[in-house]
Parts: C-alpha cells; structure tokens; sequence
C-alpha cells in the first residue's frame, strides 16, 4: 500500500483530493492507498446528507467567516483544523472481500486503527458503526466515513490528537442521530483528544495497514483529476471571502 502524506492549502482542495484517488482507483486501477492530511485553517465539513439548519450554528459561523463543505461520504458533520489528523484509505473490495460489506469493512479498518493506538500506548475501543474512543472516559477521538464505488471503497477518518474542542461546541449543534454510549453529554464531555502527537500516530496506523512506499507529492495523473474536479464540483455550501 502507498502512503501520501499530503496536506493541501484550501477546504476545497483537500476533501476533493481524496475524490480524485478514489477515482483514479477505480477507473485506472492506480491501487491501494494510505493518505494523512491536516487542515492549516478551521472549517466544517457535512456529510452527504446533513442538514446545514440540524448541524450548524449558522450565526456564529456567518460571525466567524468559518468555509463550510460538503464531502461526497457519509456520516456526520465535523470541525477540521489544526490539531485534527486525518487519514484516508483507499482500499480494494477484491483484494479483501471484507471491504464489500459496510459494516464488516468499519470493524475491520477501525479495530486495525485501534490497534495502532494500542501500540502507542493508548487504550482505545470501537462504538460501532464507525467511532473510536477511548477506554477510560469513554470520549470520542475518532469518527468515520466511507464512500463505496464498485472495486474499491474510500474510508476517512478523523483523529484528534491537539484540537480545539471549543470550536466544536460553538459551531456544531448537538446532533439529532446520537449513538448509546454518549449518554446525553454534551460536546466537551463528549469529544477528547489523544495524548499524542501526530508523528508516531502516523507511523502506527501505517505499521497496521502494511504500507510500502511513500510518496509527499502529487503524482500528474493525479493533479490532474485534482484540478478537473476543483473546476466542476462545487462543495462549498458557505464560502469566506
């Protein structure tokens, strides 16, 4: 599996870059890929099918100037910026049949993340569908999405090591569609961050998945799928400037 640790500039940028690798996967056979991004600015990303009105705090983020996008997965509504890890794989429905099903594909990648955490030292476990948190406190670090093409699937995640969870109580509502183990709490009992950098969390999660190689550049084919779809998908449901 190739690793790309490549973090791009712009909202835009970054979210569609993980639709180009999943395209250039299933049209071009390009194969397996492991890529760990990070946003250098605050901004909010809907899932598919989120409601801007059930999510977000429009005034605060309409005070704030914060870019809101949406991401062509499923799941919830999140906070990107600093301190926020993400990880994007892109995975083959044939080399591992598992891949196929939805919710044996989220047991298998995040049990595989888990144990990466369980190596830097950090008990973490599953709340199915698609959170990790950890042991202890039973706080949320990770949530996860997937996106599900015919050979291969795209599966992206966010980990938060250093964030500030205040920005998550001030632009995010509570959501309608809460999972058991939250119990009613409210965002800052909810949500927690690792007690690590990003650096060997990386190394972890690329260890458990058997990755190869590295690339930190975007190959041609790639920037120019990148640019193409910059051109013709807008995501951006709120825009700054």
């Amino acid at each position: 599996m190739l690793v790309k640790d490549i973090s791009l500039p712009t909202p835009h940028e970054n979210i569609l870059y993980d639709e180009a690798l999943l395209y250039l996967a299933e049209q071009e056979g390009s194969g397996e890929v492991l890529r760990f991004w990070e946003s250098p600015e605050l901004f909010i990303v809907l899932g598919r099918t989120s409601k801007e009105e059930e999510d977000l705090c429009i005034d605060k983020i309409t005070q704030d100037q914060i870019p809101v996008v949406r991401r062509s997965s499923g799941g919830g509504t999140v906070v990107q910026g600093k301190g926020c890890l993400n990880y994007s794989l892109i995975l083959s429905k044939t080399r591992d049949p598992r891949m196929a099903d939805l919710r044996l594909s989220y047991h298998v990648i995040l049990h595989k993340v888990i144990a990466a955490l369980n190596a830097c030292g950090v008990k973490a476990v599953f709340y199915p569908v698609s959170d990790i948190a950890l042991a202890d406190s039973q706080k949320k670090i990770s949530g996860n999405a997937q996106k599900r093409c015919k050979e291969f699937i795209l599966h992206h995640g966010t980990i938060l090591y250093d964030f500030n969870l205040e920005s998550i109580k001030r632009y995010l509502k509570i959501p309608r569609d809460i999972p058991e183990y939250r119990q009613g709490r409210p965002h800052m009992d909810f949500v927690g961050n690792l007690p690590l950098p990003a650096g060997p969390i990386k190394d972890a999660i690329k260890n458990v998945f058997g990755t190869s190689r590295e690339e930190k550049r975007l190959k041609e084919k790639e920037e120019k799928y990148l640019q193409r779809f910059l051109e013709t998908k807008n995501i951006y449901v709120k825009q700054t400037g």
